[in-house]
């Protein structure tokens, strides 16, 4: 038997690879196909066909960071900023949980604007609406991260972007790498069910440093991770090169749904505006999670990461409505709960 399938094989039954395996398959290209559909085996076998959908609040484009990659950073002259008030944002989740949502994802950039009793307003509040909060709001205190839970809040999304050290402190200027990661360590000890992700295509990064991203993600045993290829947006110091190549994105998803069976995985916005129906070949790829927009106005526009982000003119109703039929096209149906994880992969996490 071909040694690639073979180690497809052998990830699909016990969901272990080394780190020389995992790069042998991101750097072959004839059997992708099979690592997607061994993906979506495992990902049918552990999480069924229900896809969970997240309503995305994006409440402030400002941020007091730099990272080179990203259109919110810092420097950037060239774009026009905003932020919601708490109680603008509490009434996008209500119209969230109007068109059926049971989750919402609270995502900004690093805002300093947002108190520790204005974090813990809007999720009390939310928590009011019967709904499972994630936050997405950067790096912060050990007991920052407390009082949010206290106050309501389920899960943190918080990606490393890339485990490669010298990298990610070359492109996120002024950040620690190990505060980074003491992040996630210590929403995990805080009892939050913890999301983490990369960026895939970034400038110098390896096959080599993707697989130690993979294995690091299995190391914390991640509940959700996102993965995104890098898009370079031209008010960025990256705006010249050459960016993340799609069908690399969706082997990356495909390979921690291997490793990590039983976790959550979101079909990214970013592979959509990548890649036509790039969400669809994500959830038949391993992925099991949509994250649509629900913010409302000019804030959809505005919150630019990257350049063509999708859906920036529809309304979260036409959102709601246009995944809905994606997900049902692919024989796969929109869940009704707020899609926690269940932990139904029994085999000891690596210490």
């Amino acid at each position: 038997m071909d040694n690639i399938i073979k180690l497809i094989n052998k990830a699909e039954v016990t969901h272990e690879l080394t780190k020389n395996e995992l790069v042998t398959l991101l750097k072959d290209n004839d059997h992708n196909e099979e690592i997607f559909k061994a993906a979506d085996r495992v990902r049918e076998k552990y999480v069924y066909d229900e896809v969970h959908l997240r309503g995305l609040i994006e409440f402030s484009n400002i941020c007091k960071r730099n990272c080179m990659y990203c259109g919110l950073r810092r420097d950037n002259k060239n774009i026009k900023r905003y932020r919601l008030e708490p109680d603008e944002i509490i009434s996008l989740a209500k119209g969230a949980k109007s068109y059926g949502y049971q989750t919402v994802v609270l995502q900004s950039g690093e805002d300093d604007y947002y108190t520790v009793d204005k974090i813990k307003y809007i999720v009390s509040e939310i928590k009011k609406l019967d709904m499972a909060i994630t936050l997405s709001i950067g790096e912060k205190t050990f007991e920052e991260y407390e009082e949010y839970k206290k106050s309501g809040a389920d899960r943190y999304l918080i990606r490393i972007e890339t485990t490669d050290k010298e990298l990610y402190e070359k492109l996120d200027p002024q950040m620690s790498h190990e505060n980074r990661k003491k992040c996630l360590y210590d929403l995990r000890k805080l009892g939050y069910e913890v999301g983490s992700g990369c960026l895939v295509g970034l400038p110098n990064q390896t096959m080599e440093s993707l697989a130690d991203d993979i294995l690091f993600f299995k190391k914390i045993d991640a509940d959700m991770i996102g993965v995104g290829p890098f898009i370079p947006n031209k008010d960025t110091p990256l705006g010249e090169e050459e960016g993340g190549e799609f069908f690399l994105s969706i082997k990356v998803t495909a390979l921690i749904r291997l490793l990590l069976p039983d976790i959550n995985i979101p079909a990214t916005t970013a592979m959509e505006s990548l890649y036509p129906n790039g969400r669809s070949i994500a959830l038949t790829s391993g992925a099991n999670v949509v994250m649509p927009n629900v913010t409302e106005g000019e804030a959809r526009k505005l919150y630019a990461l990257y350049p063509g982000k999708i859906c920036v003119n529809d309304t979260p109703g036409h959102c709601r409505t246009c995944i809905s039929l994606k997900i049902n096209k692919i024989n796969r149906k929109v869940s009704e709960a707020k899609g926690f994880r269940n932990k139904t992969y029994k085999k000891e996490t690596i210490n």
